[in-house]
Order: C-alpha cells, then sequence, then structure tokens
C-alpha cells in the first residue's frame, strides 16, 4: 500500500507557483524567491532527506497505476499552468516591477514553474495514449514555444537515445553550452525530418495543413498575440511578448539542462554498423532523492522510463544497477553550468561505470 505521505509528496510541485506569486506581491528581490528555494533550499533538504530505493510492489503495481489520484495531480498542474500564463501575463502590465533585477528575477522564477515542472508534466502527459493526455501536454508546451518537443522527444530521442544520432544525449567532456546549441537547433531540424517522413508515409506533402510542426509554430504566436491584445495597456506592447518569450527560452534551457544531466556520455554498443544493443536501465543517470521526485513527478527515475516509455511516473522503478547521480537535479543543473565542477563530479563517475560495463 502506497503511504499517505507519499500520495501527497506529489502536490509539493505546487510550492513553486506559490513562491512565484508571493514573491510578486512582496515585490523587490522577494521575485527572487521561487528560485533560491529551488537552487538554495531544496539541494540542501534533498541531501538531507536522502534517497528512497523503494518501488511498487508487483502485485499493487496495476492498481497504482490506474489510480486516478495521480492523474489528478498533474491535470491540476495543467489549469494551474495555463491559469499561471495569464496571470503573469497580465501583471507584467501593472507597473508593480520597476527595476530590471524585479523583472529578472520574476521572469527566471516563473521559468521554473513552466519549465522546471511544467514541461516535466507535459513530458509525462506527452507518453501516454490518451488523446486527452496528449492535448494537455500541447497546452503545456505551447505556453514555453516547445510543441515539437512531443515529436522529436517521442519518436526521436526515445528512438536514438545513448547513440551519436541522438542530440540530445551529451557527449563526454561537452559542456552544456555546447550541448543547448545542439539539442535546440538540430533537435528542431529533426523533429521537421520526422514529422516529413510521417507525411510521406501517409501520402501527404510537407506543406500540408496536417503538418504538426506548423502548428508546433503558430499556436504560441496566437498565444502571445491573444494576451498582448488582452492586457496590453498605454500603447505599451512590448512588456507581454518580453516576458512570454523570456520565459520561454528559459523554460525550455532547464529541460536542456535535465536532458544534460540525464544523458551525459553514456552510449549504447553498435551491434553492427548504425544498430545499437536494445535500450535498458544503464542508458540513463538515474536518481532516487525523495523530495526533488517529488517535485519532478519520479523524471529522476529516468532509467525505467527509457526502459518502459508509457509506465506513469507513480509506479516508475529505481534500479540500481543503473548509473546514480550523486545529488538530485537542482544541485546536478548548478554543476552543470560550471563545467569545471561538473567534469569534476562527473567524469570520475562516467569512468567508474564505463569499466563496470565493459566488465559485464
Amino acid at each position: 500500500m502506497v503511504s499517505v505521505a507519499r500520495r501527497i509528496g506529489f502536490y509539493a510541485a505546487f510550492i513553486i507557483p506559490g513562491l512565484v506569486v508571493t514573491g510578486f506581491y512582496l515585490g523587490g528581490l522577494w521575485n527572487y524567491l521561487a528560485l533560491i528555494f529551488a537552487f538554495v533550499i531544496l539541494p540542501v533538504l534533498d541531501q538531507l532527506i536522502g534517497t528512497d530505493p523503494a518501488n511498487i510492489p508487483d502485485d499493487e503495481m496495476n492498481h497504482v497505476e490506474e489510480e486516478f489520484y495521480y492523474r489528478f495531480v498533474i491535470y491540476l498542474w495543467t489549469y494551474l499552468q495555463l491559469a499561471m500564463i495569464i496571470w503573469g501575463a497580465y501583471v507584467v502590465t501593472t507597473g508593480r516591477m520597476s527595476t530590471v533585477w524585479e523583472w529578472i528575477g520574476f521572469v527566471v522564477s516563473f521559468s521554473l514553474l513552466t519549465g522546471g515542472i511544467g514541461i516535466t508534466v507535459a513530458h509525462e502527459l506527452g507518453h501516454k495514449k490518451s488523446a486527452v493526455e496528449r492535448l494537455y501536454a500541447r497546452l503545456l508546451l505551447m505556453t514555453v514555444c516547445y510543441m515539437h518537443f512531443t515529436i522529436e522527444h517521442n519518436r526521436g530521442h526515445h528512438v536514438s537515445v545513448a547513440t551519436p544520432e541522438d542530440p540530445a544525449t551529451a557527449r563526454r567532456d561537452q559542456n552544456f553550452f555546447s550541448f543547448w546549441t545542439r539539442s535546440v537547433f538540430v533537435g528542431y531540424v529533426h523533429a521537421w525530418k520526422l514529422e516529413k517522413e510521417r507525411l510521406r508515409k501517409k501520402g501527404l506533402s510537407p506543406l500540408s495543413a496536417k503538418n504538426e510542426m506548423f502548428w508546433c509554430a503558430i499556436f504560441p504566436l496566437l498565444l502571445c498575440a491573444s494576451l498582448t491584445l488582452l492586457f496590453s495597456r498605454n500603447g505599451e506592447y512590448w512588456q507581454i511578448p518580453l516576458f512570454f518569450f523570456s520565459q520561454s527560452v528559459l523554460a525550455f534551457t532547464l529541460l536542456e539542462l535535465v536532458n544534460y544531466v540525464e544523458h551525459y556520455g553514456i552510449l549504447r554498443r553498435e551491434t553492427s554498423p548504425g544498430k545499437y544493443e536494445k535500450v535498458n536501465p544503464l542508458h540513463s543517470w538515474n536518481s532516487s532523492h525523495l523530495l526533488s521526485n517529488f517535485f519532478l513527478f519520479q523524471l529522476q527515475r529516468h532509467s525505467d522510463h527509457h526502459v518502459y516509455a508509457h509506465k506513469r511516473y507513480q509506479v516508475l522503478d529505481h534500479h540500481e544497477e543503473s548509473p546514480q547521480l550523486p545529488f538530485g537535479y537542482s544541485t546536478m543543473i548548478i554543476l552543470a553550468l560550471v563545467p569545471p565542477l561538473w567534469y569534476g563530479v562527473m567524469n570520475r563517475r562516467l569512468e567508474a561505470w564505463l569499466s563496470k560495463d565493459v566488465k559485464a
């Protein structure tokens, strides 16, 4: 039986929007409240609380996976994020933020909501077969200008993960800034290629209205334009686009930081030219830090996700044999932004894992 604490724990994610709103209305440097919580307080608490390698027992797996309670949590997040993007567009026009530092604090903190958690929820929903859940995934990604993610991630990344062909798998000794450029731009181009291939198999032109990539570009622009027309005051039409596109870039940068952390340096064995061994729990970095997994809906149990992509977040397993991260994602993101620190921590772990994998 899943404990009450574990069931309630997944509501931890809702602390972030609460801090964003509180920081805004307190004003000034309080706009950095969510940022300080995510990258100072949470990493400390994460290490103090530690890891939880426990898995759902096999005989309870189906019941827990089908419980609506867990879907309700992420459905609720979807509606909250849509409401927050409307609120964010409105409040940036109110004149309460009078300095550049307030703007920066607000936008960066807001991106923790839309990127750190919002894209995580979209990732979870985008893997499901339900039309409603896939719709919710697209709506969340629309708010961060990254709707093509479901195409590239599901049909690209999950096929070619841990191979040189995957733009979202960081190479050993590749710093995050180099990785960001490759993952963002090459990934986008690859999403176009995947969509053209899908249409070709159906006998349709890439210029067809059924090309999802067109809509991936159009819908975020329509959303931003609508919010601008609805809330802009006194002819100051720059505020909402500045807010919307800035938080979008920061949000998908957080996604790419997570991609960098999840797959750094790991490659599958090539069994024949262009063919690779089947994905298994050894091909992603794993982290079972209890607290940060509550905030990220167990995204950190990434090894199991890549083996069973349709598995719901609440039943993802910890794999002891997987390469293990030393910290939760908040701490790993800080390290990734400082390449010498990252290499100092991760290259030794990568070497240890590679030697173990070769012996196996």
